[in-house]
Order: structure tokens, then C-alpha cells, then sequence
């Protein structure tokens, strides 16, 4: 229980008046130069192409941003990637196969003129450390080992966000949290007590990602967003989104790009839909 309700605290501090106004969207109409950390669909894009017809929320924000502007996408996406450097290395040593991280292999190539930057795909590093932990890597102290890899995500999310700020100045930076994959349908095949141990370890890394907001990127909540967990907008893995379901993100994201509100809920049921550790 500790876990979920030290998340919640942080929550708290991130979504304060007293933290910094992020960068400002796009002006209205005005061209956007658009780099997609991340990827996603049941069409598969390559990286550095544009994927006109994808199905992913990344081509389909770009087509919905052009009803109104012009929009030039890099996709920068590698599938089977992880956002940590540190947990692709752990789960290698575990037998999961993972193509890369953000870090080394994406941020690199963010072009310097980027206007609007997305960042999403790390339910896959929540997966690794399960994974991890399901081998024993935790030993006996569980809460522990989720704080530590927790610590080691959110220092890898600073350094990727900063790096972004540093390689894109005028950037708007979005990131989007993660749902809570113990209630997702793949969970169900899971006894309880792995259950419980997505659920905290899908609690800290959001709690990472929320924490970005202090830095001046704005954070779409996917944690706490019933659509999130709706049967009909996950594919048939119950894992990933299904096209209606990265439907509805790109929807969230061109919402906020579009200048609208993005907040981020202190607590909500759905960061606790089993018992907590």
C-alpha cells in the first residue's frame, strides 16, 4: 500500500500551481514539426518513415493535427523497445526480447526543429521487471526492488526528457503515463500476487513519468482513464491498444496540442484494482 500511496503524493506535487508552466502548444494553424517517441498499431511502421496509412496513435495524431495545419512527422518508433537503458539490460539477462530503449536509440535522432515531441511505449519495461521478479531477481524484498527499478526508470525519464529539451528547445514534450496493466485482460492468466506486483510497479513508473510535468512537459493520464481498460479498445493480446483504442489516444493527444487541458488525477480506482503490496 505504500507504494500507491507515495505515488499519490507525488501526484499531488506535480499537478500544484506551484509547478512550471510547460512549453506552449503549437499556435493555432501554424506548421508542426512532429517527432513520435514510441510506437504502435496493428499496421507496422518503420522508423523514419512516415506511415501514411498507420493505425498507431502516432499517424493517426499526425492526420488528425493536418485537418487544421501541416504536419511533418519523424517516427522515430521501434517496436519491442524500452524506455531504460537499465531495463533493457535486465531483461536481456532474463531471456526478453527487446530491440533497444529511447534513450540510446531514439532521443539521438529527435531533429532540432521539432515543434511537438510524444513520448509513450514503457508498459513493455513494467512487463521486463515483472518478468525480472518472477525469476527472483527481487529476492524477499519486494517493495524494495520495485523502488529501486522505479529510481533507475525515473533518472533514465530525466535524461531522455532533458536530452529532448536540449537536442528540440522549442518543443512541446506530451508523455503519456501507463494504465495499470494488472487490470488489463493478459493480467487475468497471472496469479494475484504478479497481479500485484504490475499494479506497483505500473504505479511508480507512472509516478516517474507524472513527475516530468515539474520539468515542463505536460502528461496525458492514462492510469486513471477508464477508456484505458475498456475491453473494446484492446486488441486481441489483451495487452496492447487495438486501432480504436490508439484511436482514442491520439484523440487525448491532439486535444492537448490543440491547447486543452491535461490533468492528472491525485488518486483514482483504477491505481488500485487489486490489494495493493
Amino acid at each position: 500500500m505504500g507504494l500507491y500511496w507515495r505515488a499519490a503524493d507525488l501526484f499531488e506535487k506535480i499537478s500544484s500551481p506551484t509547478s512550471p508552466s510547460p512549453a506552449a502548444p503549437p499556435a493555432p494553424n501554424a506548421p508542426i514539426r512532429y517527432a513520435a517517441i514510441g510506437v504502435g498499431g496493428s499496421v507496422p511502421c518503420v522508423s523514419f518513415t512516415p506511415c501514411e496509412n498507420g493505425t498507431g496513435y502516432v499517424p493517426v495524431l499526425a492526420r488528425q493535427l493536418r485537418a487544421s495545419r501541416e504536419v511533418t512527422l519523424t517516427n522515430l518508433g521501434i517496436p519491442a523497445s524500452v524506455l531504460s537503458p537499465a531495463i533493457e539490460t535486465l531483461a536481456r539477462q532474463h531471456g526478453r526480447d527487446v530491440t533497444g530503449n529511447f534513450v540510446d536509440r531514439e532521443l539521438p535522432f529527435v531533429p532540432r526543429d521539432s515543434t511537438l515531441v510524444t513520448i509513450f511505449g514503457w508498459p513493455g519495461d513494467v512487463n521486463a521487471v515483472g518478468d525480472a521478479m518472477k525469476n527472483g531477481a527481487a529476492g524477499s524484498n519486494i517493495t524494495g526492488y520495485i523502488e529501486a527499478q522505479a529510481r533507475t526508470f525515473g533518472a533514465d525519464y530525466d535524461r531522455l526528457v532533458s536530452g529532448v529539451r536540449g537536442r528540440a528547445p522549442s518543443a512541446f514534450i506530451v508523455i503519456l503515463n501507463v494504465p495499470n496493466l494488472a487490470g488489463l485482460p493478459y493480467a487475468s492468466q497471472y496469479p494475484l500476487e504478479h497481479r500485484r506486483v504490475l499494479q506497483a510497479l505500473s504505479v511508480a513508473f507512472s509516478r516517474e513519468a507524472n513527475r516530468q510535468a515539474a520539468s515542463g512537459a505536460v502528461v496525458v493520464d492514462l492510469m486513471c482513464d477508464p477508456a484505458a481498460y475498456a475491453v473494446s479498445q484492446i486488441s486481441s493480446d489483451g495487452y496492447h491498444p487495438n486501432d480504436a483504442g490508439y484511436f482514442h489516444i491520439a484523440s487525448r493527444l491532439a486535444a492537448v496540442v490543440n491547447g486543452g487541458p491535461a490533468p492528472v488525477q491525485s488518486t483514482c480506482g483504477q491505481a488500485t484494482l487489486v490489494p495493493p503490496l
